[in-house]
């Protein structure tokens, strides 16, 4: 892995503050609440199309989906991101379980996959640099 840059620190915190952003803060909290769906069945009642569930749902993964591509890309360090951003793989974790059927329904079989990529690292990572954490942290997120 090659040594975090100021240009990564710089993105980092850039990415923070847009995390700070009154809507996004709602979201991210509505998502952390509330999204915990295990079939597109019950993604459907929770975030039905145009409304303000569904608004935030894609809120909070397009953002994550944009920093993930950040890493996936080589633009920014991911080691840097995944020592200050656990809600990458917290988003991840919430999402996986519908991820196969979202991507059938929506003939997408990219949809959220730089978020997919990043968390699979991320989540390596974790085993790596101290084992049990991933496990512990996806069992008690997992919803």
């Amino acid at each position: 892995m090659s040594k975090a840059t100021y240009d990564d620190v710089n993105l980092i915190l850039k990415l923070y503050e847009l995390r700070r952003e009154e809507k996004m803060r709602a979201a991210r909290s509505w998502f952390s609440a509330n999204f915990k769906c295990k079939s597109m069945a019950e993604f459907g009642q929770l975030c039905p199309p145009g409304s303000e569930a569904n608004a935030m749902m894609r809120q909070v993964t397009s953002y994550w989906e944009m920093a993930a591509s950040f890493v996936t890309a080589g633009v920014l360090n991911e080691e840097l991101l995944f020592a200050n951003s656990r809600e990458l793989l917290f988003v991840w974790i919430r999402v996986e379980p519908i991820i196969g059927e979202m991507r059938a329904a929506f003939k997408d079989p990219n949809f959220m996959k730089n978020l997919e990529t990043a968390a699979k690292s991320y989540g390596e990572y974790l085993n790596r640099t101290s084992p049990e954490t991933y496990q512990t942290f996806k069992a008690r997120v997992g919803g």
